[in-house]
């Protein structure tokens, strides 16, 4: 079998039952129930949701996105094999472990297939919440350029590339482009201060003030739980991004959740410790393609530049990576999996045919 079909590179065409169009990301695709699967569902597999919850099937891909652009392989490769399984089974195992830890629950309900969460629908917050423990990427390009406040928190004089900060810094952006904010202007993924949320928080879709600490705190002890358990496989957690929404439980408790995913290489950066303390930079994420992709075209400012997206859409569309760069990936992608969570992961021989049995066997799910 070709390796390209062990890749599930279009995942927004499978027949499962749904009366909505499919959303399809970057990298997932959601199929909302109808409602009367989701309440059957509920019934059935005693789900700690509200009655008329509404549900959906997340389907991961094995699509890999950097700059804004997907992006492909030669030999048909559309994709990045085993990258989808092993993104859900880092997410899985993070989310297992705050969970363990009391921290909160996440959108997840059921996880019938290595690609695949049920998950139930909730109320995001309008905030992409990055966690820095290094000082790398934008934050170190903003302070070499001589800022010294990132999202209205004051930085000390002598600072150094890729050095640990004398603390855990919390810099939120927004997710989606929010309006009528003061002093936030009105685009996606916008630097904002604690003190912005804080002054708008129902525009930012908290319930109350109160739930910024909590947040917060969520933020900070997830952080921590990942990062004791990367260090102790010999990894360094440098950033990560993380995501909460608002959703009731079977009693109609209103509680504040874990969304999208964690600690993946796809939302954080992940150093190897060893090399670290040699003095190299190794990546353990998605960054080491973002840098693959800088060094291999020869005007990577087009890669940086936003002014120039229509020239990026066309660099992606019209050039086939080399595979031993996309198996260099894959590899990546797959040992993080596995020193996470300390089992191997399987490749699919045909991942959609295996989610659709399993969606039509065991949740008649399937039209």
């Amino acid at each position: 079998m070709s390796i390209a079909n062990q890749v599930l590179a279009v995942n927004d065409d499978l027949p499962i039952r749904t009366d909505k169009p499919v959303h399809s990301g970057k990298v997932r695709s959601v199929y909302w129930l109808t409602e009367e699967d989701s309440h059957r569902l509920i019934k059935q597999k005693g789900y700690n949701v509200a009655d008329n919850a509404p549900l959906a099937i997340m389907v991961i891909s094995d699509r890999i996105s950097a700059f804004d652009c997907i992006w492909h392989g030669e030999g048909g490769l559309n994709g990045v094999p085993g990258k989808g399984a092993a993104l859900n089974a880092i997410s899985n195992h993070w989310f297992q472990l705050f969970k363990d830890n009391q921290l909160a629950d996440s959108h997840i309900l059921d996880i019938p297939h290595p690609f695949i969460w049920i998950v139930q629908k909730a109320r995001p917050i309008m905030i992409e919440a990055i966690c820095r423990q290094y000082i790398t990427g934008s934050m170190w390009r903003a302070y070499e350029k001589g800022e010294r406040k990132f999202c209205g928190i004051n930085l000390p004089e002598g600072l150094e590339k890729d050095k640990k900060l004398p603390e855990l810094l919390i810099t939120p952006s927004t997710k989606g482009i929010l309006k009528g904010i003061p002093n936030v202007p009105e685009a996606d993924d916008v630097n904002v201060s604690r003190d912005n949320i804080e002054a708008s928080f129902q525009a930012f879709n908290f319930s109350k003030v109160e739930d910024i600490t909590h947040y917060e705190k969520l933020l900070k002890d997830g952080f921590k739980v990942i990062s004791e358990a990367l260090d102790r496989v010999d990894q360094i957690f440098v950033d990560t991004k993380f995501e909460f929404g608002y959703v009731n439980d079977a009693t109609g408790n209103e509680k504040l959740i874990y969304m999208d995913e964690v600690g993946t290489p796809d939302s954080s950066r992940i150093w190897d410790k060893t090399e670290y303390q040699a003095g190299n930079i190794v990546e353990n994420s998605k960054e080491g393609f973002r840098q693959f992709l800088l060094n291999y075209f020869p005007d990577p400012d087009i890669l940086l530049n936003k002014n120039r997206m229509d020239e990026r859409f066309a660099l992606a569309k019209h050039n086939s990576l080399p595979q031993e760069e996309i198996m260099k990936i894959s590899k990546t992608y797959l040992n993080i999996a596995e020193k996470v969570t300390g089992k191997k992961v399987i490749l699919s021989n045909n991942p959609k045919q295996e989610i659709i049995d399993v969606l039509r066997n065991e949740y008649d799910l399937i039209v």
